[in-house]
C-alpha cells in the first residue's frame, strides 16, 4: 500500500499548508498546470517523489520530463493521467480515445478547477479530479487530495481545502 498526493494547477504556488498536508504521502501525483516553468515541478519533485503530466498553461520544456498523458501502475492499479480530461458522460475527446485505448482503474485529470472524485460505473474507473492548488482561476477554495493505493483501489480519500 502507497499513500498518495495528488494535486493540480497549482500555476506556480505549492504553499506550506499543502506541503503539511501530503507531508506523509509516498508520492506526489501532479495532473498539470505547474506554472513557474521549472522552478514548480523541481521545488514539488524536491519535497517528495513526484509523477506528472504537463498542463495547457505549462512551458512546452516541461514534456520533457512531465508528458502530455502518463499511463503508469502503483499496487497493481493502472492509472492514466492527463490534464485536460472531464468527467463520466463528457470527457474531453482526446482524453476519451486514450481511457479507451488504456483502460485504466484509475483516471487522472486537473484543468477544470473544481474537485470531483466520482465513479465511471459504464467504463470501470474511478475519476479524480483534485482542483486547484494554486490561486490563479475562477475558484474560491484551493484543494488538494491524499488517499492510499492498494491492489484493492483507492481508500481513506481526504480531501484539503485552503481558502484563497
Amino acid at each position: 500500500m502507497m499513500k498518495i498526493g495528488l494535486i493540480s494547477d497549482t500555476h506556480g504556488r505549492f504553499d506550506p499548508q499543502f506541503r503539511e498536508f501530503l507531508k506523509d504521502c509516498d508520492e506526489i501525483w501532479h495532473a498539470g498546470d505547474f506554472g513557474g516553468g521549472y522552478n514548480t515541478a523541481a521545488d514539488i519533485a524536491a519535497f517528495k517523489p513526484l509523477v506528472g503530466v504537463v498542463g495547457n498553461c505549462d512551458e512546452r520544456g516541461l514534456m520533457f520530463d512531465y508528458p502530455i498523458h502518463r499511463f503508469f501502475e502503483r499496487e497493481g492499479q493502472r492509472i492514466l493521467m492527463t490534464h485536460i480530461g472531464g468527467y463520466p458522460g463528457k470527457y474531453d475527446y482526446r482524453a476519451l480515445q486514450l481511457i479507451q485505448h488504456y483502460r485504466p482503474d484509475i483516471f487522472v485529470c486537473g484543468h477544470s478547477h473544481i474537485l470531483r472524485v466520482m465513479r465511471d460505473e459504464k467504463l470501470g474507473m474511478i475519476v479524480m479530479n483534485p482542483g486547484a492548488a494554486g490561486v490563479q482561476g475562477f475558484h474560491i477554495i484551493r484543494t488538494a487530495i491524499r488517499f492510499n493505493i492498494s491492489n484493492l483501489g483507492i481508500s481513506d480519500l481526504e480531501v484539503f481545502n485552503l481558502e484563497m
